[in-house]
């Protein structure tokens, strides 16, 4: 401290001028690639909302509030269908959609595949932007990812901080056996959210789940394992 004060002493002695520090320009935002494929894949990101049976033995038959993220893969006049993993589902009444505009529709499963751990949910809103489904192969461990979704959405809405999408910058860590490991953690809420290419938006996978004893690894659900159990369900089939 004392340093930086006789600095700015000598500093006036000699007739310094202050200069200002200039603000961080708008277009540099508008100009970084991550910022602009998230931007792009964001209103295709959902949150799901429901009910499920209380794993607590002193609350059996009781329900609780749970949440999920997906993503909007196909859609035209006759609504939209939304990619999640299985296990955000399972059980699931209740089940709502919320879109990037806010709004909160019923929800229904289409089919889901707990070996996957794939899921595939409609809606009846029609025309809504989607995704574009990448591939996960020849994706070498350094490529630069995002995770997009809803994380522990109850939290931020008790704070009075919003719902909204958030996202995750990190990179592939490896390519393991059925799972694509991160080095960005899955933080409740985001299961099921797509992890995507940095550069290109393209999903290659679905957040899935993390360790519990290391919270900062997350794993995800290859794109090939969601486009395996898709075929013929997607509409209109391919």
């Amino acid at each position: 401290m004392r340093r930086f004060v006789l600095g700015l002493a000598a500093c006036a002695l000699a007739g310094c001028v202050k200069m200002p520090v200039p603000a961080p320009s708008p277009s540099a935002t508008a100009a970084d690639p991550f910022v602009q494929t998230f931007r792009a894949l964001k209103p295709a990101v959902v949150l799901f909302t429901m009910k499920i049976p209380s794993d607590d033995k002193r609350h059996k038959g009781r329900f609780d509030d749970a949440y999920g993220s997906g993503v909007v893969i196909a859609s035209g006049a006759w609504g939209s269908q939304i990619l999640t993993v299985q296990h955000v589902i399972d059980s699931a009444s209740h089940l709502r959609a919320t879109l990037d505009d806010r709004r909160s529709v019923p929800a229904h499963v289409i089919a889901a595949d707990e070996k996957s751990d794939v899921a595939l949910v409609g809606i009846s809103v029609p025309n809504r932007p989607i995704a574009h489904l990448g591939t996960s192969a020849g994706i070498e461990p350094g490529t630069p990812i995002g995770v997009a979704g809803y994380p522990i959405p109850d939290e931020f809405d008790d704070e009075h901080l919003g719902i909204r999408t958030s996202v995750f910058a990190g990179r592939l860590s490896s390519i393991r056996h059925d799972s694509l490991e991160l080095d960005v953690p899955v933080i409740p809420g985001e299961s099921g959210g797509p992890v995507f290419d940095a550069m290109s938006g393209s999903v290659i996978g679905l957040a899935e789940s993390r360790f519990d004893d290391e919270k900062a690894i997350g794993f995800g659900v290859p794109i090939e394992d969601a486009e395996a159990f898709l075929k013929h369900r997607v509409h209109p089939p391919s």
